[in-house]
């Protein structure tokens, strides 16, 4: 008898998760519509904006060392109950600062619910998923990043002109995806890696059995159980150690890359860019609904291609791809062209959105060890949102010293640094499951 699956529990139950990815979209897009506002409400400098931006990084870092000790003690559901809630009342927060402080204060929150949810949600879905469309089901995390992202920058251009404090309701509006997402979790059950993990081995049957039929139950609890009989329990110590260290350093290679491309400059300073060539305040929201509509274009693309191409020849091609981008960007900026500057940052947005986006975070999820997966996965994002600090922090600054075509060639010279590292270290896990890649990358070593 083949093994079958209940694609609509597992459709339905990715997707409720996926929620998470929403709220990380909407906190990625919502900074863009209200930093104008913000700027003039409390007289922004360019370090100003800096944190103001990276601010929600500095949180997602505390969310990460937070959500890897929940996920890894007390299961993946409560950490995203905990996500959920903690960006529900900060969004609330934001909305009501009467202070530069109070805001900032609020956004240092809703980076905790976000890192925590970056973290949680990928690897809840990874956890549930079969080998064979892992891919795609993660890759819904990224298009509920991207579907936020759009949402958000739709609602960011309808308020513009609703006064000075639209970046009120830019912000409070969090509430909303927030709420649903803690409606949603009630409905998912805990991750049967997680039970048997624990020593819960009937309960893990029941959940997997919502997954799939009785051979696929077998199968699954003779499989976790080979690669949790070779490991010892999980704690932030064990991720260092030396059989995990060249795990971890691809995992960290992956994250750190993702944002040091330069993306996400796009992203949170589309305003800022598009200002330097004489846009005006309508046309630079204009461009960031076009940007984030191309990225959900693209991310759909992915998630065609994900299971089917495989994860590394998609890395390989938007790493190499972004890299000739930018480097055209860079001179488009320096001799002021507006109109083919949208068209190659809008080409940029679709390469990325086709493989580092997604990718990275299929990736994650799959390459480290079933037991230490929460706390290695917690190092990894940690990782990422420190680079995403950097990153969003030094643009404004670079901008004002240099132009924005110094900073985009600088990315272009990252990139191609990181086509070489998916070629020589990034392995192929399409059509694996987590034990069998667990298995051969603990192998190598």
């Amino acid at each position: 008898m083949p093994v079958k699956y209940n694609w609509r529990f597992l459709i339905i139950t990715s997707m409720v998760t996926a929620m998470g990815g929403y709220l990380f979209g909407f906190d990625f897009a919502v900074i863009t519509g209200g930093l104008p506002f913000l700027r003039e409400q409390f007289e922004l400098d360019a370090l100003g904006e800096g944190f103001t931006t990276g601010s929600l990084a500095l949180g997602c870092i505390a969310g990460c060392l937070i959500a890897g000790r929940i996920a890894d003690r007390y299961g993946r559901k409560p950490g995203l109950f905990a996500a959920a809630a903690i960006f529900f009342i900060s969004s609330l927060l934001m909305g009501l600062a009467p202070s530069f402080s109070w805001f900032i204060t609020s956004r240092f929150f809703a980076g905790i619910g976000v890192g925590m949810a970056s973290i949680l949600s990928p690897m809840f879905i990874a956890e549930i998923s079969p080998a064979e469309t892992r891919g795609r089901l993660v890759a819904i995390n990224q298009l509920t990043i991207v579907l936020g992202q759009v949402v958000t920058h739709f609602v960011n251009y309808q308020l513009r002109e609703t006064g000075p404090e639209a970046w009120r309701w830019m912000f409070g509006l969090g509430t909303v995806p927030s709420f649903l997402f803690l409606a949603g979790i009630f409905i998912l059950p805990e991750s049967p890696r997680y039970l048997l993990l624990k020593g819960k081995e009937s309960s893990s049957r029941k959940v997997l059995a919502r997954i799939g039929n009785n051979l696929f139950v077998e199968s699954s609890v003779l499989a976790i159980r080979k690669t949790l009989e070779k490991e010892v329990s999980s704690n932030i110590r064990s991720v260092f150690t030396k059989a995990v260290m060249p795990i971890l350093f691809l995992g960290l290679g992956l994250t750190v890359l993702q944002q040091f491309c330069g993306i996400n400059v796009v992203f949170n300073y589309t305003t800022n860019i598009f200002r330097s060539i004489g846009a005006d305040s309508t046309e630079q929201l204009l461009q960031a609904v076009y940007i984030s509509l191309v990225n959900l274009v693209f991310t759909l693309l992915a998630m065609a291609l994900v299971d089917k191409w495989g994860r590394r020849p998609l890395m390989l091609a938007g790493a190499g791809g972004l890299a000739i981008l930018y480097v055209i960007i860079g001179y488009i900026l320096h001799f002021q062209n507006g109109h083919l500057l949208s068209l190659f940052i809008l080409a940029a947005i679709g390469m990325y959105a086709m493989s580092l986006a997604p990718l990275t975070w299929v990736l994650i999820s799959e390459i480290f060890p079933n037991n230490i997966r929460g706390a290695a996965i917690s190092v990894a994002v940690v990782a990422l949102w420190s680079a995403y600090f950097i990153l969003v922090f030094t643009f404004p600054v670079i901008e004002k010293q240099f132009g924005s075509a110094v900073a985009f060639w600088g990315y272009s010279v990252i990139c191609m640094a990181g086509f070489l590292f998916i070629y020589c270290k990034v392995p192929e896990t399409k059509g694996k499951s987590l034990e069998e890649i667990e298995g051969e990358l603990l192998g190598k070593l």
